[in-house]
Order: structure tokens, then sequence, then C-alpha cells
């Protein structure tokens, strides 16, 4: 672990991936991997593989843990301090001014957010495929990932139409429907 000029260039990195990095934390995880793994070379695939299991088994937005994570690993706790700081002001100022600039807007038929919809899909697969490269080197790891990824779409996608689920108030759509309701 370094000190001293390893924490502004830990804060740095950090700002850079803050202001550049795009497509959620799945997308996050991959561009920490080409910065920090292939590029920088702070880390092997061993150790950050051991970071992201250990990020993604904590409750909250793996790449931030992760990015505090490698901070800290780098430069200690202030590292980890200014990792966090680089990585998500970024972020929140730029959430806080879109906000701020789409109260007013309805955005729901702009044609540029729907392009950032698919451009946030295709980084986010891009860093999928890195990540299975090296993570699944094996076919026993694949057909874990594999079953993983099947439960988690199973779980979460809806079997049941819009119009039978429960509502807030517990009665479904067509049992409201079906008596008058709205």
């Amino acid at each position: 672990m370094r000190t001293g000029s390893s924490v502004s260039e830990v804060f740095r990195v950090a700002l850079r991936l803050g202001l550049t990095s795009f497509g959620g934390p799945i997308a996050h995880l991959g561009y920490f991997r080409r910065e920090y793994v292939e590029r920088r070379h702070w880390l092997d695939e061993h150790a950050f593989a051991d970071l992201v299991a250990l990020s993604q088994s904590l409750p909250g937005p793996a790449s931030s843990q992760l990015g505090i994570a490698i901070g800290t690993r780098r430069a200690g706790m202030l590292g980890g301090l200014v990792a966090w700081l680089g990585f998500t002001l970024p972020s929140a100022i730029a959430l806080v001014l879109f906000g701020l600039f789409t109260a007013s807007v309805d955005l729901s038929a702009a044609g540029w957010v729907h392009g950032l919809k698919i451009a946030a899909v295709a980084v986010v697969a891009q860093a999928v495929y890195a990540m299975a490269r090296t993570l699944t080197p094996d076919w026993s790891r694949r057909a874990v990932a594999i079953l993983a990824a099947v439960v988690a779409l199973a779980w979460s996608t809806p079997f049941a139409s819009s119009s039978s689920r429960p509502s807030r108030t517990g009665t479904s759509c067509a049992a409201r429907s079906a008596f008058g309701g709205p």
C-alpha cells in the first residue's frame, strides 16, 4: 500500500471513471476491470474477481463498493474515501442537474432518451461479455453462471399479466373493473 501521491492518483483515476463511466453498476465493473487490471495493473485478475465477489455480496451498489475497495487497497482508508468521492460525486451532481432540468419536461417520447437506453444495453452487454471470458474460464463455472442467469430471469420475469397483479390496496385490476372500478 502506498500513500501520499497515491491518494491523489486514486482520486484522479476515480474522478475520470466517474465522469466517463456509463451504463450502471455492471458496466462500471467492466470499466474498472479495464482501468485497474488491464491498464494500470493495480490488481491482477484473481484479486479483481475476489473484490467483485465481495462487493456483490454486500448490500448496495457493487460498483461503488468495488471502487472503494480498490482505492483502500491502493492508498489506505483515505484512498477508499477519495475513490468513492471521485467516482460518485460526478454522478450525483449530474443526477441533481438532470432532475432539475427534467422536472417540468415530459421526456417519455424523446428520441435521445431511447438512444441512451439502447447505448446502455450495449455497454452492459459488452461489460458482461468481457467479465464472462475472465471470470468463467471453464465449463463448470459457465454452467453455474448460466444457471444463475436463468434463475434470475425467471424470478424477475412477470409470468402473470399486469391486469391480474394486485394493486397497492390488494385489489387486482381485473377485480376492480369487474365491480365497476377504474
